[in-house]
This record gives C-alpha cells, structure tokens and sequence, in this order.
C-alpha cells in the first residue's frame, strides 16, 4: 500500500477518469447495444431475419467443426431456431402464420390427413377420385388458390382430406401463401406429400426443408428429454443415456442464448443439437408423413424399382386409378387409430358406427367423453369384449385400455 507512487495523491477532477470507471463505462454501453441489438431485432420484418439467418449459415459453414467449436455452433444453431420462431410468430401478431381467407376449415371427421406438394402434381385428382369432391383441375400450376376438404369412409372411420395449395419454394418465408398453407397442413394427422414419380426426390428435399423450418417434424418422435426451470441452483443435466452429439459446454451456450440461467434436465436418449433446441423451443409438431409417387404410368419399370427404396412411400397414379386401395389402407395404418363398438343393454352391438379413438388415447374414460362429455359423472363400471378383455365379459373401470374392435357397454349409476 504504502509503495504505490499515487498514495497521498488528490484523485483526478474533471476530465480525469480511473481506469474502473472507463470499465464500467464500457459494461454499460455494451448492455445498451445489446439491449438497442434486441428491439432492433423485435422489429426486423422478413427479409431482414432471412439475411440475418442467411449471415448465420454462412459462418457455420466457415467454422471448422470439431469438439471445440460445439459449443459456438450450437449457440448458432439456437440463434436461428429463434429467428425462424419470428418468421413464424412474428412479433405484434401482425398476420404471419394466420390462416387467412379459405383456410379456415372446419375438423370434421375423426382424422385429418392434408394433400401438400409442389404445383401441378395431382394433388387436386387425387382429392376428387378419392372423396368425390369437386377441385378444379387443369394443366397450369396453381390451380388451387384455397384449401379444399373432403370426406372419405374407411372401416367406419370418416376422415377428412384437406387439398391444399401448391407449395413454392421459399413457402416458409410467405411466398405463396405458404405460411397459410403449412399452418393448415400442422393441424393435420398425418400429411400425404404427393411427389412428380419423374423427379421425386428433388421435390422432397425441398418440400421437408420449408415444413421443417415451420417447426414441423416428419415422421419422427419427439426426444426423450424433460426440463424444468428453477429460481436458483444454475444449469443441471442428468444423464441417463450417453450423450456423443452434446456436451455440457454445448448445452450451457444455447441455455444462455435462451436466457435459462437454472433448469434441471434429463436427457433420456441420444439427442443432438438440434432435438435439443426443439425441446426449448417447445412448439415443434411431430407428424406422420407419407411419400406419394403419383404419375408412376409416366415412368419405366427400372425407375419405380428405386422409388421402391425410398422409406413411408407409396406409387400411384391418380388419373389410371392405380394403387388408390393401397394408399388408403396405408393413410389409416398411418393414422393410428382404433375402432371401439357401442352395445346397449339388451341389443347386439352397433357394428356400422364405430367410435373411433386415437391409439395413444383409447382407454374406457376416453370412450365416453367421445360419446358424450357427461356420461363420465355417471359412469359405474363397462363391461367389454374383444381383445382387452381377459375373459368375456369383463368389468373394468374407466382407466381400462381398450384395443381395436372392442365392444364395450357402460353402466351407469342409478
């Protein structure tokens, strides 16, 4: 202390600074870019976020990948994530993902499967030949301006089919009305991707990109990993798989980019990156999708014979009528449902009309909120038949799991 050559010395007035207050000077203005950084990007329209995404990529593609750039490029990654979100819900609810006029279809129906591809490869014939619903059709692309429902009838079930507009490139980013047309197409079941059987593959990878950069997942599951915020105690991960695609490094930079300072999490599988920002993000759907090849009559025997390696796909041909059975059976093994019969007292059951539930959901209390969102105040015990039942009748409670083509009766209590 006493060898410091400025002791006894006045402090500098006026001009004069300490070298602690020029620090907290710099603190300050850099909180205050940031900070101007943050509404400046609140109030970014779409083209502006698309350069400011394209900027992004282009530094990912210069940086070098290896385990010590994990952590700056999954801090890129949910820098984008966050982007995309503004593309999709842009801030003010100023009309981005709205569905618009003819967009706003009705669910009927126990399930809802959408038609999406590109212009012009018969989805329009598809929906006509299928439900019988009139949709213009003609040789030019854009035929269909809006989204066209019909009504199909397989085993019982009545589902309905939705023909949306042709899906442009660019769709995610508004250009074609593609953001009413993939916001309608995330309310779906399951979405039927019609492809041209003479360049199939190009148009898949196109039509994936713009639906996952929706948020919309396809033919995939949702990874195993649950988080909860805290108040305190800073970033937690528990493992109970091994993790090769994360590390904690990596998971600390995109909890920061995402302002999480303390969560728990349990990662129960082998996520990468990105299903870790999907999880975050929290708005991602998860739905089955099926490659239809349509116009297979335009091609050679050798060409469908590659078709055939493609994964979740079926040839057609919508103008000869080919296969039409087949897609079908395929959409309603896709949808996942089973039918459940109605027996009243005293009567046989009611085969024509079936109550159909989703496999995920198909216990005896959700049988009876399908029917009627009262009989479960009243509800005493079901006696059901079929492949459930262990012996036949049995009497079950309202958290029994029924299976497909069972036949249940409910007592009610007097």
């Amino acid at each position: 202390f006493f060898g410091r050559p400025e002791c006894g010395k006045s402090r500098p007035t006026g001009g004069g600074w300490r070298p602690s207050e020029r620090g907290e000077d710099h603190r300050k203005g850099g909180e205050g870019e940031r900070q101007r950084e943050r509404q400046r990007g609140g109030k970014m329209n779409a083209e502006q976020i698309n350069l400011k995404i394209k900027e992004i990529e282009d530094e990912m593609a210069r940086t070098q990948k290896n385990k010590a750039t994990n952590a700056h490029m999954g801090l890129l990654k949910a820098k984008i994530a966050k982007l995309k979100r503004q593309l999709v819900d842009p801030p003010g609810g100023g009309g981005g993902g709205g569905k618009g006029d003819g967009f706003d279809v009705n669910r009927t129906g126990d399930a809802r499967i959408g038609l999406v591809g590109f212009p012009s490869v018969g989805k329009s014939t598809l929906l006509s030949v299928m439900t019988g619903t009139f949709s213009e059709i003609a040789a030019y692309e854009f035929t269909t301006l809006t989204c066209i429902p019909g009504i199909i009838r397989h085993q019982g079930a009545k589902l309905q089919m939705l023909d949306l507009p042709g899906i442009i490139e660019g769709a995610a980013d508004g250009k074609g009305r593609g953001r009413q047309v993939i916001s309608t197409a995330r309310t779906c079941n399951v979405i039927v991707m019609v492809l041209d059987a003479a360049k199939p593959l190009t148009h898949k990878a196109l039509i994936e990109h713009e639906l996952e950069g929706f948020g919309m997942r396809l033919n995939k599951t949702p990874p195993n990993i649950t988080y909860k915020k805290k108040d305190t105690g800073g970033v937690n991960v528990v493992q109970n798989a091994p993790l090769t695609h994360l590390t904690p490094d990596t998971i600390k930079a995109i909890c920061k980019e995402y302002r999480i300072v303390s969560a728990d999490f349990i990662f129960r599988c082998d996520a990468t990156m990105d299903e870790f920002i999907d999880v975050i993000e929290g708005n991602r759907v998860y739905v089955p999708c099926i490659y239809v090849m349509n116009k297979i009559d335009a091609i050679f025997l050798e060409e469908l014979e590659l078709l055939d390696q493609v994964q979740h796909y079926c040839p057609i041909s919508g103008n000869l009528k080919w296969n039409l059975e087949g897609l079908l059976e395929k959409v309603w093994e896709y949808c996942d449902m089973v039918r459940v019969y109605t027996k009243p007292k005293g009567t046989d059951p009611d085969w024509n009309d079936p109550v159909v539930l989703p496999r995920k959901k198909r216990t005896v209390e959700a049988f009876c909120n399908r029917i009627h969102r009262d009989m479960i105040k009243n509800f005493k015990h079901a006696m059901v038949w079929g492949q459930s039942a262990k012996h036949r009748p049995q009497r079950v409670g309202k958290d029994h799991v029924l299976e497909d083509e069972d036949v249940v009766q409910i007592v009610k209590k007097v």
